[in-house]
């Protein structure tokens, strides 16, 4: 073999080996993109999946709470195909989160079916009723603090304004009332307040009259602009002062 054949040789084997680390290269950040897509399908199947699950167990309660008699088979059993599915596979995401997301799937199965077992036996299922509404209302925390926190718990979630959460619901097809003499809305809210999240406008301790009819004592006040304000100390009247030329001239 000449020397330019050699030459020609190298170069062309050179050629095909960068030629093959780049296709490999790509090919490996292909099914790596398509790895995160699918990761981000599946956690966006689970929070559709709890919101149509929430939804329809609000519609059955509010048929209920409007006085229709029970149907046998109008509260249907809750299932979590897209969860289960999450849980099995190695999906980069916070588990902690998605147990809590589990938890509140068993509160919500558990309350329909103690209250489908009460209506279907003719028992009196108020109080099944009100517990059904409150994990639902529980669901809705979940679920926010899963698609608007990144499923943080509600003490470690950053500051946030009630109604913000507020148009959250909205935007997501929660209605205002559920059951007649509660707001659905509001409940959420306080709810989250319970459970430690920093929620803004903070709700009121005192009436207009009430504060304003506190008395404010600056001078023991902390947080005053200049801080505490210092008393100066009398001189104690300790009465004449001992002079001993005035006590031999006497």
């Amino acid at each position: 073999m000449t020397n330019a054949a050699f030459q020609t040789f190298i170069s062309g084997g050179l050629l095909l080996l960068v030629i093959a680390v780049t296709a490999t290269g790509w090919l490996l950040w292909m099914q790596r993109d398509a790895k995160e897509d699918a990761e981000m399908a599946a956690l966006d199947g689970v929070t559709h999946e709890l919101r149509l699950n929430l939804q329809r167990m609000l519609g059955e309660l509010v048929t209920l709470s409007n006085g229709v008699a029970y149907a046998p088979g109008s509260l249907m059993d809750i299932h979590h195909p897209q969860l289960d599915a999450v849980n099995q596979g190695l999906v980069h995401c916070d588990r902690k989160a998605l147990a809590v997301m589990g938890a509140a799937y068993q509160e919500l199965q558990a309350s329909k079916l103690h209250l489908r077992n009460h209506l279907e036996a003719g028992q009196d299922a108020a109080v099944e009723h009100e517990a059904a509404v409150s994990a639902a209302i529980d669901g809705i925390t979940t679920l926010y603090m899963w698609d608007a926190h990144d499923g943080c718990s509600p003490r470690d979630a950053r500051s946030t304004r009630s109604w913000a959460v507020r148009d959250w619901m909205k935007a997501n097809g929660f209605g205002q009332i559920v059951v007649p003499g509660m707001h659905l809305r509001d409940e959420v809210v306080e709810r989250l307040r319970t459970y430690g999240m920093p929620l803004t406008p903070r709700p009121l301790t005192h009436t207009a009259h009430e504060y304003w009819s506190l008395r404010y004592d600056r001078q023991k006040d902390p947080r005053a602009v200049f801080g505490p304000r210092r008393i100066r100390k009398e001189p104690k009247d300790e009465g004449p002062e001992f002079s001993p030329l005035v006590d031999a001239a006497e």
